[in-house]
């Protein structure tokens, strides 16, 4: 299949908004985990995220709009916005019906329904907004952005847990090659850092417990590892045809090459310990982009810092790389910032196309006595390497495997 173009970035997240700073903290390797403020979360069993604290300087929503939508939304409309001008694009130039959105998350909008459920229950019918219904569900910034921009054209929200925004950029690629499309806003968002959403993940099983040490809780492949910590935020991107970004003179920020995807299928909650299943998208993948594991570069890693998925990742890796995994670098951006659920396979392929762009691995942090060794983790603090592809992986809940293949731009 051919090559897509990514023209355009647009990233909000604990680590920063917009992709500059966003950027400049990652390469620092700095922590943005810390105790959650926006409620009182002390009684549960995780009680840290990766929070935005200042959405509102960056937003170009009206109040007006925001009392309608969902912080999810929010972030999801910040995101675009971001996106399109990095590539240079104004949407009133493109033809609506030919432009689509393809994006992905977990839970939904779970702020705005929680405070609305509430109202219900204590003032009765007359107390719950009328846009309830529209704000929580997890299409809504699909059509946030399409009402907001015009956007009229074949577009997908897609659900599958963790794996939800790299599948959606998956989708995203098969339709533009098949020119039914000229571009599309592509990726995810999540804000699960609610009363209700966090009591939903914490049942999940999966989340760090090391309540007084934040920033040294998410320690994904370290012995010490007692799960992941949740993040919010949202990335999307511009994909269109190499052809059309040439043509339009675009800088291309690189390109999205290769896509697999599979189920485990054994357990409703964790995945196939073996990772045989996981390996044989990431060959999909490989396959699709016609190139072999020689050409990669880089391997983002989905870490969620449970051992039956960080060894089934690792051996999914060996079966594919062999011996030649202990050269290549090895990252998981996201024990910076926390893992965005539905949004961190976007989260990771930014900063994947930032890292090829700069030659330069930011660390895993809290990476100390890794469980497997052999590896080249990168740690303590960022290392150069000339990259030209590099493959993303993202998992979801069950043992849903996605994997990307991008390759640097220029």
């Amino acid at each position: 299949m051919a090559k897509i173009a990514v023209t355009g970035i647009g990233v909000v997240s604990p680590s920063g908004i917009g992709k500059r700073q966003f950027w400049a903290n990652i390469k620092s390797g700095r922590s943005f985990i810390k105790k959650i403020t926006r409620f009182d979360a002390s009684k549960y069993p995780s009680h840290i995220a990766g929070q935005i604290d200042d959405l509102e300087k960056y937003s170009h929503i009206s109040e007006r709009l925001l009392k309608k939508i969902d912080a999810f939304s929010h972030m999801a409309l910040i995101a675009a916005e971001m996106a399109l001008q990095d590539a240079g694009i104004d949407i009133g130039n493109e033809d609506p019906s030919l432009v689509g959105i393809f994006l992905g998350n977990a839970i939904g909008g779970w702020l705005y329904a929680e405070t609305e459920l509430r109202d219900l229950y204590l003032e009765g019918r007359q107390g719950v907004s009328p846009y309830m219904a529209s704000a929580w569900f997890p299409a809504a910034p699909q059509g946030q952005v399409s009402i907001y921009y015009g956007i009229k054209g074949f577009s997908k929200t897609v659900v599958s847990d963790r794996a939800s925004s790299l599948m959606a950029l998956g989708y995203a690629r098969k339709v533009l090659e098949k020119d039914k499309l000229n571009l599309i806003l592509g990726g995810g968002m999540e804000a699960p850092v609610t009363p209700y959403a966090l009591l939903c993940c914490n049942t999940y099983g999966a989340l760090s417990k090391n309540n007084h040490h934040p920033q040294e809780a998410y320690r994904p492949f370290d012995k010490k590892r007692d799960g992941a910590v949740l993040g919010e935020g949202a990335g999307i991107v511009v994909l269109e045809s190499v052809e059309r970004a040439k043509k339009r003179g675009a800088n291309i920020l690189g390109y999205v090459c290769g896509y697999g995807t599979t189920c485990d299928g054994i357990d409703r909650i964790n995945c196939d310990v073996s990772g045989k299943e996981l390996a044989r998208a990431i060959n999909m993948a490989l396959k699709d982009a016609a190139i072999s594991p020689d050409d990669i570069g880089y391997i983002s890693l989905d870490g969620l810092a449970v051992d039956i998925w960080d060894n089934s990742e690792l051996s999914a890796l060996v079966s594919v790389f062999g011996s030649r995994l202990k050269n290549i670098p090895l990252g998981c951006p996201k024990s910076m910032f926390g893992n965005l659920l539905g949004a961190s396979g976007v989260l990771d392929m930014i900063s994947a196309f930032l890292t090829m762009e700069y030659n330069l691995v930011a660390p895993i942090l809290n990476l100390q006595q890794p469980a497997i060794e052999g590896l080249n983790y990168i740690t303590g603090s960022a290392k150069e390497y000339k990259i030209s592809k590099s493959l993303i992986i993202s998992r979801g809940r069950g043992g849903i495997n996605s994997v990307l293949v991008i390759e640097k731009g220029g």
